[in-house]
């Protein structure tokens, strides 16, 4: 086979497969000298890989994956949850987290990636975000041949599920104990809050212009999980733009700040008739966690259920103090 030898062949083409020659049979007695017989050559092929991601194509792998490229920061933590942080070759700008992530090259931004070089680190699986991603290029990289998993948790619950995929995908157990554990602690606090009068809830991610999220998006989900109420949950865009009228107007008894803007709160003082402002129900929260779909979701919103129980027992209080 142009000079390759069978089991070299195999071994370039499957990386992850087993691999083992059996010892040299011994020569039977013969009255004349034979030959020694030929090594016996067994080959035991890795089982296919497959698994469905979340835009419903079914990805499958011939043997678990080595070279991963993450291209996107809440790809980036859940590949290293489920264990196949050492596979990862490459990641996308802004994967900061775990702090390894930060050592490793990077390909591009979400809007934008490096294909050459994509092509170049010549990776087995390719993480991309279905909404954060260029979908023509993400098109362009599955056209080559490339194995490209769509990721886009909408759900806490697809954390979880996802942490299982990874896992499946790089042969690593840790993806599925990681996903119960990540279970674990969203029941707890489903059990917690699950009784707790609702809170009115406004979440900030950007100042100017002033932006939100809808029902849609994952952080929804937690407010809810938390007993709280998104004030804007109701309208069409995933992340809508919204006036401080508006916000005014819906009277939010508790506001969060996702961003980064030093005067975030000082922007909301000055409406002193907001039940948030004057009960002191203004709550800064890590955006690159909390609006990040990924494993320290679960920490993050036990700290935004904390804040809304917060603000429902102040609440509760002034009430029995008004005659």
């Amino acid at each position: 086979m142009n000079g390759i030898r069978l089991p070299q062949l195999l071994k370039a083409a499957l990386p992850a497969a087993l691999l083992w020659i059996a010892p040299l049979s011994a020569a039977a007695p013969a009255p004349a000298p034979a030959p020694a017989p030929a090594p016996a050559v067994a080959v035991a092929v890795a089982a296919a890989i497959s698994v469905i991601d979340d835009s419903g194509h079914r990805l499958t792998l011939r043997a678990p994956a080595t070279r991963i490229v993450s291209l996107a920061p809440h790809a980036t933590e859940l590949l290293f949850a489920a264990g196949a942080g050492a596979q990862v070759v490459a990641v996308s700008a802004y994967s900061d987290y775990p702090p390894q992530a930060r050592r490793l090259p990077s390909v591009g931004d979400a809007m934008r990636v490096d294909l050459e070089r994509i092509v170049a680190l010549k990776p087995d699986l390719i993480v991309g975000w279905k909404s954060g991603n260029n979908a023509a290029q993400l098109a362009r990289l599955r056209a080559m041949g490339f194995a490209v998993f769509d990721s886009e948790p909408r759900k806490l619950d697809d954390i979880a599920t996802t942490l299982e995929r990874f896992g499946t995908l790089a042969a690593s157990a840790e993806g599925r104990a990681a996903a119960v554990r990540f279970r674990a602690r969203l029941q707890a606090l489903r059990d917690r809050y699950a009784q707790r009068a609702p809170v009115k809830v406004f979440y900030q991610i950007w100042p100017s212009p002033l932006m939100t999220l809808n029902d849609a998006h994952i952080v929804s989900e937690a407010i809810r999980l938390c007993g709280g109420i998104n004030l804007f949950g109701a309208l069409e865009p995933l992340v809508p733009t919204v006036s401080r009228e508006a916000v005014v107007k819906s009277d939010p008894q508790a506001i969060f700040v996702s961003d980064e803007d030093p005067q975030g709160f000082d922007r909301w003082r000055a409406f002193v008739q907001l039940p948030a402002v004057r009960h002191q129900h203004l709550f800064r929260v890590d955006g690159s966690v909390m609006n990040r779909a990924g494993p320290r979701m679960a920490d993050a919103t036990e700290r935004l259920c904390e804040h809304i129980d917060s603000a429902r027992q102040k609440d509760m209080k002034q009430h029995r103090r008004t005659p």
